[in-house]
């Protein structure tokens, strides 16, 4: 009998050992996990490093040398046909460069109903030094704001800031602390750290996100008119967080679907996609 109990303990404790051991392992893997996740959040929000390009506008440009809040290099692209027209500020989105065809081709087609493009790059993108984070990529957004509104002298009703992907994040930034005459919206979602933990569900995204980009939050407190364009084909931002956005956004507000996903909407379903963009503008009193 006391053989059997000993023999019983002993099978206790390998199996409670067992357990532990697995419990362990598990932990350390979640763990590597998570820490892997937090290491790599710059990389997979931004995706950066990518050189300038070749793209170059088909119309006039110049390059316009900035310093940024901590002292380095910033540059921007300028179209400008007349210093009296509207100026759009385009922000680009993540992966891409202002000298990225995709932008390019943009910043060419709202050229063409009349208007100037500012393009500024964002730190750690096209060769600029420095790493991107939110709050850097904002400032650099708000120093290209700036040179328009103290160096060009153009009022704030003169002044579109315009965002795509990653850019609409950052312009809801911007257009949540400055006065403008509107705000384009391309492809927005309505929270990075929403769409990280819904990807990463098992993970505390929410907890350890450095750059959360919440513009569900921010974007209560922009005043100026707002343009939603979105793809249901996106897969990228799916619609419904664009939605999600315009439902938080306070009026005006106004909403249009393309055809043609996240990044060639403005190619496939051209005539809806700009035509939006000149019919916000004209009632805003911005084209003739």
């Amino acid at each position: 009998m006391h053989e059997l109990r000993a023999t019983g303990l002993r099978r206790r404790i390998t199996v409670r050992r067992v357990v532990l051991a697995i419990l362990a392992t598990a932990a350390m893997v979640y763990l590597s996990a998570l820490l892997y996740l937090i290491s790599q959040e710059t990389r997979l929000v931004f995706q950066a490093g990518l050189g300038l390009g070749t793209s170059r506008p088909a119309v006039p440009y110049a390059q316009v040398d900035l310093t940024r809040s901590d002292g380095g290099k910033l540059f921007a692209w300028t179209l400008e046909q007349d210093p009296h027209r509207p100026w759009v500020l385009f922000l680009h989105g993540n992966a891409a460069t202002i000298g990225s065809r995709v932008n390019v081709t943009r910043y060419e087609h709202l050229y063409a109903l009349g208007l100037n493009v500012m393009a500024p790059e964002y730190r750690g993108f096209a060769g600029l030094n420095g790493a991107p984070s939110e709050q850097g990529v904002s400032d650099d957004a708000r120093t290209a704001y700036e040179y328009l509104r103290r160096t060009r002298q153009v009022p704030a009703d003169r002044i579109v800031i315009y965002g795509w992907s990653l850019g609409s994040a950052i312009a809801v930034n911007l257009a949540s602390t400055v006065p403008e005459a509107g705000l384009i919206l391309e492809g927005a979602p309505a929270s990075l750290v929403a769409i990280g933990q819904r990807r990463y569900p098992l993970m505390p995204v929410r907890l350890v996100m450095r750059n959360p980009f919440d513009s569900i939050v921010k974007i209560q407190s922009i005043h100026a008119p707002m343009l939603f364009i979105h793809s249901p084909e996106d897969t990228v931002i799916p619609i419904a967080e664009g939605r999600r956005l315009y439902d938080a956004a306070p009026s005006p507000r106004t909403f249009v679907e393309v055809r043609g996903g996240h990044v060639n909407s403005s190619d496939v379903d051209g005539a809806i996609f700009y035509g939006a963009i000149e019919k916000f503008l004209r009632e805003r009193g911005l084209m003739k």
